[in-house]
């Protein structure tokens, strides 16, 4: 969280006795270090190497990057990029009569 320029939740000074605004106060702050931490927040890199990346995007949520045909790709929701696919089919039989 270092990196990132967010405030520090703010954590009162316990009173004296047991005061329901305190524990509500706490919660609140709790709740929201918790939210800044899941947050991954911005990345700048120079150099970055990724490794085991999957070869399609079957799986992945959103966003997540994977290799295709050596290109690293962004998971989309409207552009599947397939494992494989292949194909056969087969449709009777001809028969060619030259005469």
């Amino acid at each position: 969280m270092s990196t990132r320029n967010l405030p520090a939740p703010y954590f009162p000074n316990p009173p004296e006795s047991y005061e329901q605004n305190y524990f509500s106060e706490i919660v609140r702050s709790f709740s929201l270090y918790v939210q800044q931490q899941r947050n991954p927040g911005e990345a700048r890199a120079t150099r970055m190497t990724l490794t085991n990346l999957p070869s399609s995007d079957q799986g992945l949520e959103v966003g997540a990057l994977f290799e295709f045909n050596g290109f690293v790709k962004i998971t989309k929701a409207e552009t599947p990029h397939c494992a494989s696919n292949s194909a056969t089919s087969g449709l009777g039989s001809v028969t060619v009569t030259i005469g």
